[in-house]
């Protein structure tokens, strides 16, 4: 019998999944998925597809027949919702002037939010290289470790995700991603991810500084490691380090001389209230893969930026992607950027964590079905079991609590079975957030019947 991984996001395999789909009574709908499911290669996660989209603005997704969903997923791209008027015209009038530029030339607008983002990050983070997309940033920084250390293992977590290509799936964690394909990069060791709630040391008494304590005893033991990857606050699940933990981890890649890789992909320019994540610890990486949100949810946009120091790979190719100096995506991410500041989206999501960290306490009072809740900025996962006391994990009452706000106009996505992550975008209004917690709470209230 085959099984199914749930640790990266809702699976659509699932019964719940059949039922959501028994209940689509719309013939265009319904016509439209099989289409999808015959011309498409079937992969988990994705195809069979959950609806069809007609059009998206600000927070919403409308599919054909009209239905909107407030979208709490957005694959992290929706930051300043969808369809932002400034950053569409300001693509707009890109498109009339340089809408490619050939490798070997290279643009103003490229060179601008070259020198905004190494403006943007601290110290000497100043070099950048930017890709098409947040897995071929992961895989410019594992090459780029490797020439500026000589050595070319890593250490990775356990669960994590950091794309989905042959190396970046070698370097992550994520079981869905890397069964069935046989041998991959070597030189990979993983260890846990720092968590208090469940995990190998959570009743250790000492939060989660073991887990940095075992990095340091990975490195110590298998020797020739020359980069830690990993996300400062892990999107998926919602996974939190202390400040401790940073303070220590940093401490122990300057030690042994590995590079701090910080993938912020999903949660860089806002998601947790600071333009970087890093930025709540006061540390510093070596290199940064940031993608997704910078390209203003329009343009597929990545880069990496990494120390003045390590532009030593001038004889190697560490990209070279045809729309590696992307003038379109450049003026995405330029625009983007402008709309933040000017809008004052940094001071506003933190408003809004303080708003919805009381309110999820409330819910967390109200349904034992809760057994934890994390969040910063407008990044909160909401951890279902079916006891306080054992944390078994409600994994059916994720998917019912998921489903019943499908069928109320709200999406998001359950990562680990059993987290709800609520990632909307920044725009969003109080107004709004009330209305998907209201839809929530009327799930949540379906589902703990069950328990």
């Amino acid at each position: 019998m085959t099984t199914h991984n749930r640790t990266e996001g809702d699976i659509n395999l699932s019964d719940a999944r059949r039922e959501w789909y028994a209940v689509m009574s719309d013939p265009e709908t319904v016509a439209y998925l099989e289409e999808d499911a015959e011309y498409f290669l079937h992969q988990s996660l994705s195809t069979p597809c959950l609806d069809v989209l007609a059009s998206c603005e600000g927070i919403y997704l409308t599919d054909i027949q009209g239905k909107r969903y407030m979208d709490f997923h957005g694959n992290n791209v929706h930051q300043l919702g969808y369809k932002n008027p400034f950053i569409i015209e300001k693509i707009k009038e890109q498109l009339d002037i340089l809408p490619f530029s050939p490798r070997r030339y290279t643009n103003v607008p490229a060179i601008e939010l070259a020198k905004t983002l190494g403006n943007l990050l601290p110290g000497d983070l100043n070099r950048v290289l930017f890709a098409p997309g947040g897995t071929s940033a992961i895989s410019m920084a594992l090459k780029l470790a490797r020439i500026v250390t000589g050595k070319h293992k890593v250490v990775s977590l356990w669960d994590s995700f950091h794309g989905a290509s042959l190396d970046a799936i070698s370097a992550g964690g994520e079981l869905d991603f890397r069964k069935d394909m046989g041998p991959l990069m070597p030189g990979v060791e993983r260890i846990p991810p720092p968590m208090t709630y469940r995990g190998p040391f959570s009743a250790s008494g000492h939060g989660d500084l073991p887990y940095a304590d075992y990095l340091e005893y990975v490195i110590e033991k298998e020797g020739d490691i020359g980069a830690f990857l990993i996300e400062t606050i892990r999107n998926t699940d919602v996974q939190i380090p202390s400040q401790a933990y940073w303070n220590r981890v940093r401490e122990i890649c300057t030690k042994h001389k590995v590079l701090l890789i910080l993938d912020e992909i999903p949660i860089a320019f806002g998601r947790t209230g600071k333009m970087f994540a890093f930025e709540h610890y006061n540390i510093e990486p070596d290199i940064i893969c940031l993608g997704k949100g910078l390209g203003g949810g329009v343009m597929p946009m990545a880069a990496i930026v990494a120390r003045e120091s390590y532009n030593v790979a001038q004889s190697v190719s560490l990209g070279h992607f045809t729309h590696e100096k992307s003038p379109l995506g450049s003026v995405a991410a330029l625009a983007m950027l402008d709309y933040m500041e000017q809008n004052q989206i940094l001071e506003k999501v933190q408003e809004d964590a303080v708003f919805m960290a009381a309110e999820l306490q409330k819910l967390q009072d109200k349904f034992s079905l809760i057994g934890d809740v994390r969040g910063v900025g407008l990044l909160w996962g909401i951890e279902l079991v079916r006891s306080k006391d054992t944390k078994e994990k409600a994994v059916k009452e994720a998917e019912i609590v998921m489903y019943e706000c499908l069928k109320n106009g709200l999406s998001f996505k359950v990562s680990q079975g059993n987290v709800l992550q609520l990632s909307p975008p920044l725009i969003i209004s109080r107004e709004q957030l009330r209305e998907a917690l209201g839809i929530l709470e009327n799930a949540l209230e379906k589902a703990s019947v069950f328990v």
